[in-house]
């Protein structure tokens, strides 16, 4: 399975005979647009740095929302919480997905905004590949996601949607998620297979951009 960072909160994902995209943004996000081909595309939630399907290539399956979905070998799960701390009062819904790909079991929390409460981690499950949002303002902080690492116990953890120089709005640094790890190592992609995994936790920060020099 590969996995390769294309900014913000959007992730290609390639493993099963399928690839998986999630929370494709436009132009206005200050990243260079997401122009692969891919067979399924999930939005955590309407916001135009997380919804931009229609500027994709070629004709995906979109996923959205709560529920049950599936794309030939892939079973994803929507897992429905909120966009902020009050129950979606401030900045509405917001969906996690899992998927396993290639014996792997991930998770993509998109914009969440507060921890999670039993009935959503009965829903997760085991995670092995846990993308977390760390940059505060609009999710979690990097406070809210150290509690949800711990309370989710993945063997990875990817951050995401933070300050970098090439987004065109404000959120926190990287550092202040990853300073509290004893194991942090930085990648242009993540390639492997279930024992590729690391024995204890770890934190990759995946390369923007994601195809240079490969």
């Amino acid at each position: 399975m590969i996995i390769r960072w294309l900014g913000h909160s959007c992730f290609y994902c390639e493993g099963e005979g399928a690839s998986l995209l999630t929370d494709p943004f436009d132009q206005e996000v200050g990243y260079a647009l997401p122009g692969v081909e891919v067979d399924v595309v999930t939005v955590s939630h309407e916001h135009y740095d997380h919804n931009a399907v229609g500027l994709l290539p070629g004709h995906p399956e979109v996923i959205r929302g709560p529920g049950s979905h599936r794309f030939k070998s892939l079973k994803i799960k929507g897992i429905p919480v909120f966009h902020d701390e009050v129950r979606g009062a401030k900045r509405g819904e917001n969906t996690i997905f899992t998927w396993e790909m290639e014996g792997i079991h991930l998770c993509h929390l998109g914009d969440l905004g507060h921890l999670l409460d039993e009935t959503a981690l009965k829903a997760i499950g085991k995670v092995d590949i846990l993308m977390v949002p760390v940059g505060g303002v609009y999710t979690i902080d990097a406070s809210g996601a150290r509690d949800v690492v711990a309370q989710l116990q993945p063997r990875l953890v990817i951050p995401m949607h933070y300050s970098t120089p090439h987004l065109s709005f404000d959120l926190d640094p990287l550092k202040d998620f990853t300073s509290s790890f004893e194991k942090v190592g930085q990648k242009k992609l993540w390639q492997g297979k279930v024992d590729s995994l690391p024995g204890e936790q770890e934190v990759v920060v995946l390369d923007y951009p994601p195809f240079s020099n490969d």
